[in-house]
């Protein structure tokens, strides 16, 4: 079995804040979901929705106007609608794009030089984004996002959902150490031209194509180079999956379906297309699913890419293995032929269920954010339903037509079903007391290494430290052992234990510990993708 498997690539997990200009206080963050940010637009035309929807037909220009966020007004602003399926032509309500920096380069609110609004078409709850966003930034690189009452020329235009853009530097330096590197976009209408050469209708599948075109046409460039990348991504993928940590961070990958499956967000790579993520590749040239776009997220869009779309019942009882022997879905049935990432797939898709939905964190959130915004959502002229549905729209379904499952409604019944599966209901290991040894009482002889044990029974079969030294490169890997050897006292007794041993004079070390049993996987910290346990010698020593 490899042991490289378990393999965790990090994340950059904090970056420098641009500076802005200011002339009064504003919100310490854009994306706070404790309020409602406050959006004021002002254009000197009058028939402002002509030129946007011209402007929408005719490529990317924008349209000039006064921007207000929270009180901060950017002169000189630039502003078009945006959208692929949620955009309309004469809607009163289009999602929008504005750009501070269109005119000044020096125009960024709170560093942001760009803010994406969307509103929300086909989720009568307007949940869907802001909780599925949250959900999703536990566990992976993914936006804020948070709420926006947006005003045009002194008429109120709608509460739309403010969403952090993938390709700002703030997003970018947050999770990655360049923000300038290779960067694609699934695209949307890949189906709709298909070169000469090139599978039909694949979209951002991975698929492997042996032409450069096929890839330019399946995913939006957003950085000057990368494709010959992209293409080598693909090929491995397929044809040499063996090696697919060279190529792409595995646990993100696995991150993101699990989450994907879970949530039953159909209108991405786990869905109908393979659409609405990016791909970042980092310094160490491994690229990184992003997830975008959740709007049609819990059970708004049904359908799996075969037969017709699913009623409420399929999207609850959505499998958990969708598409693992679908061979045009390589990111998931290529990865889950290995039994190892099977194996951690299964306890991401159990640790997010637990988290959220086992727990009632979901439930909770969702109706606190509902609270939140029931106010500027009953006010708001262009909304898309009722203030009726959206009072109805977490306890059951909405529409005659399009038959928006609740929130609650659906995630009930599917974390029942989830709980119960044969692939999940069985226990992973339980990592306990992990303690790093301190020199001994009324002991003169100093520590000089870190010995790390931890307690681990539901009968594990391998126990992993990952751990590096002073927080510089790469993690190793050593295999904890209860054998009676290392200090973990009397062998088969559940206490694993490894010795570090600094060569260069280190003071520091931080890890964390990976336990495998026959079923599932699990970590300590639980949250080892972000937070990792630490120690000193100087603490040690004391």
């Amino acid at each position: 079995m490899k042991q490289t498997a378990l393999l965790l690539f990090l994340f950059m997990t904090c970056g420098p804040q641009l500076a802005i200009s200011q002339t009064k206080p504003v919100d310490p963050d854009f994306f706070n979901t404790t309020k409602v940010q406050d959006i004021k637009i002002t254009f000197t035309q009058n028939n402002w929705s002509y030129y946007l929807d011209s402007l929408r037909f005719n490529g990317d220009g924008l349209l000039d106007g006064v921007v207000e966020i929270n009180g901060q007004k950017f002169e000189n602003a630039g502003v078009r609608y945006r959208g692929f399926k949620s955009f309309a032509p004469s809607s009163p309500r289009n999602p929008l794009h504005i750009v501070l920096d269109s005119k000044n380069n020096a125009q960024a609110y709170q560093g942001y030089h760009a803010v994406k609004l969307s509103n929300s078409l086909r989720d009568p709850s307007m949940l869907r984004e802001v909780l599925g966003y949250e959900i999703a930034r536990s566990y992976m690189p993914a936006s804020k996002a948070n709420f926006a009452k947006v005003t045009i020329n002194g008429k109120y235009y709608g509460l739309l959902v403010n969403v952090e853009s993938v390709g700002e530097e703030q997003f970018l330096s947050r999770y990655f150490a360049s923000t300038d590197n290779a960067f694609f976009k699934a695209n949307q209408d890949a189906g709709d031209k298909t070169p000469a050469g090139c599978k039909n209708n694949i979209y951002a599948s991975l698929e492997y194509d042996q032409q450069i075109s096929c890839y330019e046409n399946n995913f939006e460039k957003n950085s000057e180079h990368g494709t010959k990348e992209l293409m080598e991504l693909a090929r491995i993928l397929n044809e040499d999956p063996s090696n697919i940590e060279t190529m792409l961070n595995v646990d993100v990958a696995l991150w993101m379906l699990a989450y994907n499956n879970i949530i039953v967000n159909l209108s991405s790579y786990s869905g109908q297309h393979s659409v609405n993520y990016y791909l970042y590749q980092d310094d160490d040239g491994r690229f990184y699913p992003i997830v975008w776009d959740l709007n049609l997220s819990f059970g708004s869009f049904k359908n799996i890419g075969s037969g017709s779309d699913l009623k409420l019942k399929g999207l609850q009882e959505l499998d958990p293995l969708l598409h693992i022997n679908n061979t045009t879905k390589p990111l998931i049935s290529k990865l889950l032929e290995n039994p190892d990432y099977k194996k951690i797939y299964l306890s991401h898709l159990r640790t997010i269920l637990q988290d959220w939905f086992v727990s009632g964190k979901f439930d909770k959130r969702a109706k606190e954010l509902q609270m939140l915004i029931r106010p500027d959502v009953d006010k708001d002229p262009n909304k898309y339903y009722t203030i009726a549905d959206f009072d109805a729209s977490l306890l059951k379904t909405v529409g005659k037509k399009s038959k928006i499952p609740g929130l609650l409604e659906l995630m009930a019944k599917r974390t029942l079903f989830l709980k119960t599966h044969p692939d999940l209901s069985v226990y992973p290991p339980d990592v306990m007391d992990v303690q790093v040894e301190g020199r001994k009482a009324l002991s003169n002889k100093r520590v000089e290494q870190f010995h790390i044990t931890a307690k681990v029974d539901k009968f594990p079969r391998r126990v992993e430290l990952y751990y590096r030294l002073d927080g510089k490169g790469d993690f190793s890997q050593v295999s904890m052992l209860d054998d009676g050897k290392n200090d973990d006292g009397t062998a088969s007794n559940n206490i694993f234990g490894a010795t570090i041993v600094p060569q260069n004079g280190e003071q520091a070390i931080e890890y964390y510990i990976v336990a495998e049993n026959p079923g599932l996987v699990s970590y300590s910290p639980a949250n080892y993708m972000w937070d990792k346990h630490k120690s000193t010698l100087e603490a040690l020593n004391k």
